[in-house]
């Protein structure tokens, strides 16, 4: 009997071995192009989703989004995991009291307190520059990036969370990246992007 369940357990870690080995369909050819404003295309992951939020407010969605689908999906909705890929009109109000875009201030379009980007029972508290310097995005062409370092308060301003909010900016394309989820891969597919 023993026996028996020794080589049935084997069999089993074979088949599970192989099962784990063997790339699977989704990840043999696992991406796909997503074609964005003035000819920047991205070649992402197939499972996530581009979705337009309006004009010039691309955001890809690379996992859970209890907010796709519904009224509330948007900028500052909270727990959708992805990235924003915006344009001249979201830049036109993408600072505080919904002035254009500086990068020295980072991307946050608001006239009063806004929710965790993390969860609705949070605010948004400060964000502090972490880091700066240029990146590329596809060839000849490099971005002005900023990483802040952001938290979450209680309505006492008690710090419960901390995230980081990257940034991509294009200047002469007037392209915006931001990530507020450190999306794995995100600056390696920018790195890799492709211009029309």
């Amino acid at each position: 009997m023993i026996g028996k369940t020794i080589a049935t357990a084997a069999a089993g870690l074979a088949v599970l071995t192989a099962t784990l080995a063997a790339p699977s369909a989704a990840s043999a050819s696992g991406t796909k192009q997503v074609h964005l404003r003035k000819g920047l295309t991205l070649t992402i992951p197939a499972s996530w989703k581009a979705v337009q939020a309006g004009t010039d407010w691309t955001r890809v969605v690379t996992g859970s989004c209890p907010s796709l689908g519904t009224m509330d999906f948007g900028f500052r909705d909270a727990g959708c995991h992805g990235f924003w890929v915006l344009g001249p009109k979201a830049l036109k109000i993408g600072n505080h009291t919904f002035q254009s875009y500086n990068p020295r201030y980072g991307f946050d379009p608001a006239t009063d307190v806004s929710v965790c980007p993390r969860t609705v029972r949070l605010y948004k508290g400060t964000m502090k520059l972490a880091g700066k310097g240029l990146r590329k995005v596809g060839a000849g062409h490099r971005a002005d990036y900023h990483a802040w370092a952001g938290t979450c308060v209680d309505k006492k301003f008690r710090v419960k969370m901390r995230y980081s909010q990257r940034e991509w900016y294009l200047p002469t394309s007037k392209i915006l990246v931001v990530d507020q989820w450190n999306t794995p891969g995100l600056d390696g597919i920018l790195k890799k992007a492709t211009w029309n």
